[in-house]
């Protein structure tokens, strides 16, 4: 299987529920053993309730565990094979800008920002439909990690591979990724351009209020911002210690507490002729947002391309999950009765 990935990687976190699951049924099981058994040894309770089959329980539990398993993976949006389509361009250039300063290692949004932000724009791809895509990441420093580009796989995978290492030093300079971003358009494309931000809102002190309002007065680039983590207690920043062990972000002997700045992010999307979505620690339709926020952007169609597209597999595994669940369905604790000869 050649190139396989998971476009959706942050979904493997529903396998602890799914344990969680399988647990409680392992316990629900051993315990009505216990209770039979407390009725009757088993050889009055075989002469007592012959149809009865208490390892078939076993066999359902087992059925019912794979088809969660499998949905899980399913969930996760398993793809390997590469197709090759006709795609028309619509003269809609798209780069987003994800921050990945240590501030984005919080868990306030579940399993972290950056986690999550890396979602959101996994997610928004999935409504490009022929517009090309860009990738800047920025803490200390921006850098550009994908080019306007048709290959939607290559973005995805770019995405997946951030980290807070990929950064040159620590703190966030938005202003600049801003800058870097706008300036990677082709000045002679004609088509609307987008600039879509993920951030928690911190920065050093890099304007980039005046970054966004350049981007739009002078370029034509407007500028979007989705703001991710708590507005009020925020959360701590987990570091590594020197002792490989998890600690926190301390400042001055005081631990950090990380909060998104809510106004600041609202500031930079109205200069830049964008708007603001406030995600905070919630799950956002990135995809709904994409069509809905930049869908009304004027477009100019330009050549077709042929592009290499990962192909979705996660109807298989939810194909294999259903037919799992209608052979648990019919797995009954009864032993079917044989006619007397």
């Amino acid at each position: 299987m050649s190139g396989f990935q998971f476009a959706q990687p942050g979904a493997a976190l529903w396998l602890l529920l799914a344990a969680a699951a399988v647990a409680a049924v392992v316990v629900g099981l051993l315990r009505r053993r216990r209770l039979l058994r407390l009725v009757a040894a088993e050889p009055l309770l075989a002469r007592l309730a012959p149809s009865l089959d208490t390892g078939r329980g076993w066999i359902r539990a087992l059925l019912a565990t794979a088809a969660l398993a499998l949905l899980v993976v399913a969930r996760m949006d398993p793809r390997w094979g590469m197709e090759v389509e006709q795609v028309q361009r619509r003269g809609m250039d798209t780069i987003f800008v994800i921050d990945v300063s240590r501030s984005m290692l919080a868990g306030d949004a579940t399993p972290s920002r950056l986690e999550r932000a890396k979602q959101f724009a996994i997610d928004a791809s999935e409504a490009l439909e022929g517009d090309r895509v860009g990738l800047v990441d920025f803490a200390g420093v921006a850098a550009i990690r994908t080019p306007l580009t048709l290959n939607y796989a290559a973005f995805r995978q770019a995405v997946q591979n951030l980290e807070p290492k990929a950064a040159g030093r620590g703190g966030s300079m938005l202003g600049a990724a801003i800058r870097m971003a706008a300036n990677s358009f082709p000045a002679a494309d004609k088509g609307a351009k987008a600039v879509i931000v993920l951030t928690d809102g911190e920065d050093m002190g890099s304007e980039p209020v005046e970054a966004a309002k350049e981007a739009l007065q002078e370029q034509g680039v407007r500028v979007f911002t989705v703001g991710i983590g708590d507005t009020r207690e925020g959360a701590r920043i987990p570091v590594r210690g020197t002792d490989g062990q998890q600690r926190f972000l301390v400042h001055e002997g005081q631990e950090v507490w990380s909060r998104m700045n809510t106004d600041a992010l609202r500031e930079v999307a109205e200069a830049g002729g964008g708007t603001f979505v406030p995600a905070g620690t919630a799950q956002v339709d990135m995809a709904a947002f994409y069509r809905d926020a930049l869908g009304d952007l004027d477009r100019i169609d330009q050549e077709s391309s042929l592009v290499k597209r990962q192909t979705p597999r996660f109807p298989w595994f939810v194909g294999a999950a259903l037919l799992l669940l209608v052979a648990e369905s019919l797995v009954t604790d009864r032993r079917e009765r044989r006619a007397a000869s």
